[in-house]
This record gives structure tokens, C-alpha cells and sequence, in this order.
């Protein structure tokens, strides 16, 4: 029952036992460094490899001493499947881990790709244990996996690893391997989203995009603009000071899961008119709000307006140069600008796309100049790209949501690209419309299903990748792109948007199916050979991993009941129509 997750890129396994020794210790050097970073060298970077690595070495300890599963859900009934604790044992007294460069400035915030996440690990039948990996990060990953070989024996007398000889190689299929997390609609604490952190760490993903605000809140503090969020988050207290926000991203940076964030605009900034009346145009809209926008309450940040910019100018020079310490990337949005909401702009005063355009192109260019100043890339959503036709720098990544063809005609303008299919990797489907249907004796609305309905369960979201859809030997293909530009696409991003998600029932809603795409994003939906793998033995997998993360704190729902686990041919459909 090898469970790891996500699966190495290769690895091989053997069948005997070796025990954790409670004494456990770790021995970490970096190549051409003194044995111990410990003594606060000089060097910048080494010091912080220290710290990071030192960091994650504490939370395997933890993890090996103090996780609790015993995997008793896939054996048998009643099966004797533990090895004897009493007799001789073979015990992992310490850990080797080898650091084979030193990390560049980029560890703490790393473009796609800039820093290596490679390792190996191995595990001999004597109790030997080696890592190595080129960077801090790499080590992280090591680690992570390493805390998911042993199991808590029943009697809680020791810690076991049942695959002895292990060796792992394992490097990630794609770099950047993201969730978007929406903390506008619903409020979490720092506390949550940190713990959304570490699970995100655990599943080997290295982005926690937050979409900090929405036309329904602002929970983010600007102390230059201070309204915003005193008049812009839900009550007082629900809102991130600068402070929070700086120990939720460096939070992650110790976990090698770089947080950036997303301020949304022209669209999704009503909110905006809470402290700025004057620079939203058509603002809440009642009852016909869908004219001017996707969502309740409407409005648009007016786009031909002198305050506007003067806003931005304010807003930028707040909060770019706090995040850029943190981050290589900010996000500006861009998604579902309704052109309507410009026919009662007052500097504007049309929906017409040729006068808009230009507009919007102004905006974004003023937007993207702040973000590079800063020292950060600008990240857009595909809508700026693919249907207002902007003129987007090269350095630009474009966010897809709306279908795979949009992922091939991004590269196709030869803009690197994050993949996110909302048929596919949008977690809040399927659980109904949130919007109320008006009182009616017809009622069109029924069954009051939401607008990407069905629920996306782990089977549909572990069948799909950034390279669906994708062609490289069709040159008439609309999907065609050449070997070459392969490389453009980046990796994607997995979707929770919060209209009917808060922290009491986001675990569930998130986990496992999230881990679905983690695996996709790290060593893909195939094996070596290039078939797909079979879901039988991808679900028993996920299934140990849930019930890892449940140990661990995490309210993830459940794969399969018992029976299904229990049984060694597991529950699989009959192949009968």
C-alpha cells in the first residue's frame, strides 16, 4: 500500500520494516559550506537556507512524532496487518540531508521554474536515510514526503515505515502549481489561511494566489487610503492589517508556497464606492443588476477619470512596495468587465468596444508600470488578452479560466500562460445558485442550479491538465502549439471562490478534491509509458491521503466509505450501462 501523494516522478519501494528511533536526529550541510549553517554566517543566502531548511526540520519531527494514523481503513476486516512491535528492530536514528548549492536571492521569491524543487530520498533496510536536493526548497519537498512513509503502529509504541528499500527521484512537471483563494465574498482569519497554507505545502503546491478583494468587501488596510477598509470590510476587525499580511506571506515563504495577491479592476471594484462615491460608475443597480455586472452589488472603476488615477497612484505606492518582498508576482485582474456599466459613466458615457478599449488599455499599462517598478510581473486574466485585444508587455502572464482553447491561443500571442479550466478546476461549482430567484408564479431559476454546475469531483478534476486539448502535431489545429513553446505554460491554478465558502465548511469543500490537481501539477495524470493512470489505484492513494490530512487537522471529505477501502478489489463500476 504505497501512498504517497502526489506520486514521485520515479521511485521504487521494497517490503521490509524499519522504526523510528524518538531520538531521531537530522544532520543538514550545503555543498562547499561549513558543516553547519548554524554559526550565522556572513552569507545572506546561506542563512536563510538555514532558516528555512532548519524550519522544516522541526515540523518533520513533529510530523513523525506526533501524527496519529494508523491506516487500519485499507486492510481487511479485522486483518492483522501491522508488523510485531516486540523483537529485533531496525531503527532510523538520524536523517542525512545534503544541500548541493546554495541558494540564490530568488528562494524567497522565485518566478516559475527560477528555483530547483528537485530531490531524491532514500531509505535502506539498515535505517539509512539520505536526501539530497539543489535548493532549501528542494529539501522541503523531501521532507514532506519523508513524514508520509510511516505509520503510527495501533499500540502507540512506535513509528513505522513498511517500504524499506525506499529510493525517490522527484522533480515537479510543471512550476508554478497554484491555488486562488477568494477572502473578499467570506472573510478568514490569518490563522485559517495559514493553515490553508500548510496543507497546500503538504500537497506540494508553491502558490496561494489571494483574491484580496471583491465588489462585495475590501478586508485589505491601506494606510494611505484608510476608508477602504473601514468602510469597505464587512464589520471592524474583518480586514488584513499590513502587518498580518506580511506574517501570512512569509508564513508561506517558509513552506515554499509563495502568496501573492489579486486586486481585481476595472470589474469587480463597487466596493470601492463605500469611501469613493465618485470613482464607481453604475453602483449597485437594483433590481436589474446583471445588466451592468456579473455579480451583486454593480459597479466599475470609472475608466477616463483624473481621481481614478489618483486613487491608484495612492493605492500603488501603499501597497506594492510591502508585497514585494514576498513576491515575484501581483495579479491586476481584469475578468467580466461588463461594458454597460460605462454607459453611465460620466467620463465615458458608452459601452462601445472601440471607445473602451483604449481606455482599458490605458489603465492597464498605468497598473503594470506600478507592478514593475515594484519589482513584481503582472499577472492579467485572459479576457484582457483574448477578448479586449490589449497590447500586453511580454513579461505579462495571462490567467485562463474559460475554456483549454484559451490556454493554446494565449501561446499562440506567445504570452506565458496559467491554466484553470473552470469546467474542470473550479471547486465552488455544483453546490447551487446563491442568488435567491425573485417572487414568481413561473420560476425559470429551477432547480436553482449555479452557473458551472455540476459539482467537479476528484475523478474530472485528476482527468484534466494544462496540456488538455493541446496539440503539437496538428498544425490546423486551433489548439495547435509547437513543441517549442511548450514551455509557455506554466502550470495552473485550482479555483475556491467564496460566495458559499467561509472557514467553517471550506475543507471540506476544498480537500481532497484540490489534492487532485496537486498531482496533476507535480508528475502528472500519466505514467512513464503515457497512459492515464488508473483511478482505482489513484483513489486508493487519495484515500490514504485524506485520512492523513484529517489526522493532520484538515476537515477533508471523504473519498469512499470503509467497505470500498477495505476490500482489496475496492469498489469499482461493473462497466454495465
Amino acid at each position: 500500500m504505497f501512498s504517497l501523494w502526489p506520486l514521485p516522478a520515479s521511485y521504487e519501494q521494497g517490503q521490509a520494516v524499519v522504526w523510528l528511533d524518538r531520538d531521531l536526529t537530522f544532520q543538514y550541510a550545503i555543498t562547499n559550506q561549513s558543516s553547519s549553517a548554524s554559526n550565522g554566517t556572513s552569507n545572506l543566502n546561506t542563512a536563510s537556507s538555514y532558516a528555512i531548511v532548519q524550519a522544516a526540520i522541526q515540523r518533520a519531527q513533529e510530523r513523525l512524532l506526533n501524527d496519529t494514523f494508523v491506516p487500519w481503513k485499507f486492510h481487511p476486516r479485522h486483518s492483522d496487518f501491522e508488523p510485531a512491535v516486540n523483537g529485533t528492530k531496525v531503527s532510523i536514528k538520524s536523517v542525512t540531508i545534503q544541500q548541493n548549492e546554495t541558494d540564490s536571492t530568488a528562494v524567497l521569491k522565485p518566478m516559475a521554474g527560477e528555483v530547483s524543487e528537485n530531490y531524491t530520498l532514500s531509505i535502506s533496510t539498515t535505517g539509512t536515510v539520505a536526501i539530497t536536493a539543489i535548493s532549501s526548497i528542494g529539501i522541503i519537498r523531501a521532507l514532506d514526503t519523508f513524514t508520509q512513509l510511516f505509520y503510527q503502529h495501533s499500540t502507540n509504541s512506535a513509528v513505522y515505515c513498511p517500504y524499506a528499500p525506499v529510493a525517490i527521484v522527484d522533480a515537479p512537471k510543471f512550476a508554478h502549481r497554484g491555488m486562488s483563494m477568494d477572502v473578499a465574498r467570506n472573510y478568514y482569519p490569518p490563522s485559517f489561511i495559514m493553515h490553508t497554507i500548510d496543507v497546500l505545502a503538504w500537497n506540494k503546491f508553491n502558490r496561494l494566489r489571494l483574491h484580496a478583494t471583491d465588489a462585495q468587501s475590501w478586508p485589505l488596510d491601506i494606510p494611505a487610503l484608510p476608508e477602504l477598509s473601514t468602510k469597505g470590510a464587512y464589520r471592524k476587525g474583518l480586514s488584513y492589517s499590513p502587518q498580518q499580511l506580511a506574517e501570512i506571506q512569509e508564513y508561506g515563504m517558509y513552506r515554499g508556497v509563495q502568496v501573492y495577491i489579486e486586486i481585481d479592476m476595472p470589474g469587480h471594484t463597487s466596493v470601492i464606492a463605500l469611501a469613493y462615491p465618485d470613482l464607481i460608475a453604475a453602483y449597485n443597480i437594483q433590481p436589474n443588476w446583471s445588466t451592468y455586472a456579473a455579480e451583486p452589488p454593480s459597479g466599475s472603476l470609472k475608466l477616463n477619470s483624473s481621481a481614478v488615477y489618483e486613487f491608484l497612484h495612492t493605492l500603488w505606492e501603499d501597497l506594492l512596495p510591502r508585497l514585494a518582498p514576498y513576491s515575484a508576482y501581483f495579479h491586476t485582474g481584469g475578468d467580466e468587465v461588463n461594458p454597460n456599466a460605462y454607459s453611465l459613466d460620466d467620463t465615458v458615457r458608452s459601452n462601445q468596444t472601440s471607445v473602451l478599449q483604449p481606455l482599458i488599455q490605458t489603465l492597464v499599462d498605468y497598473n503594470h508600470d506600478y507592478v514593475r517598478a515594484a519589482g513584481m510581473t503582472p499577472i492579467v486574466w485572459e479576457e484582457m488578452l483574448l477578448d479586449w485585444n490589449l497590447t500586453l508587455g511580454s513579461d505579462v502572464i495571462v490567467q485562463t479560466w474559460l475554456s483549454d482553447e484559451s490556454v493554446a491561443k494565449t501561446v499562440q500571442k506567445g504570452h506565458k500562460v496559467l491554466a484553470g479550466n473552470y469546467n474542470y478546476w473550479y471547486l465552488d461549482c455544483g453546490y447551487g445558485s446563491w442568488v435567491d430567484p425573485p417572487p414568481s408564479t413561473t420560476n425559470p431559476y429551477y432547480p436553482y442550479n449555479d452557473y458551472c454546475t455540476p459539482l467537479k469531483n476528484w475523478h474530472l478534476i485528476y482527468s484534466h491538465s494544462p496540456f488538455a486539448s493541446i496539440s503539437t502535431t496538428n498544425t490546423s489545429s486551433a489548439t495547435y502549439i509547437p513543441p517549442s513553446s511548450l514551455d509557455l505554460i506554466l502550470g495552473g491554478e485550482v479555483h475556491i471562490w467564496s460566495e458559499k465558502t467561509d472557514p467553517i465548511n471550506f475543507d471540506a469543500v476544498v480537500w481532497p478534491r484540490a489534492a487532485a490537481a496537486a498531482e496533476v501539477l507535480w508528475s502528472g495524470n500519466q505514467d512513464a509509458d503515457g497512459r492515464n493512470r488508473s483511478l482505482v489505484e489513484v483513489g486508493r492513494r487519495l484515500g490514504v491521503w485524506r485520512e492523513r490530512m484529517v489526522e493532520r487537522g484538515v476537515g477533508a471529505a471523504v473519498v469512499q466509505m470503509v467497505w470500498c477501502t477495505q476490500d482489496e478489489r475496492g469498489c469499482v463500476a461493473d462497466g454495465l450501462e
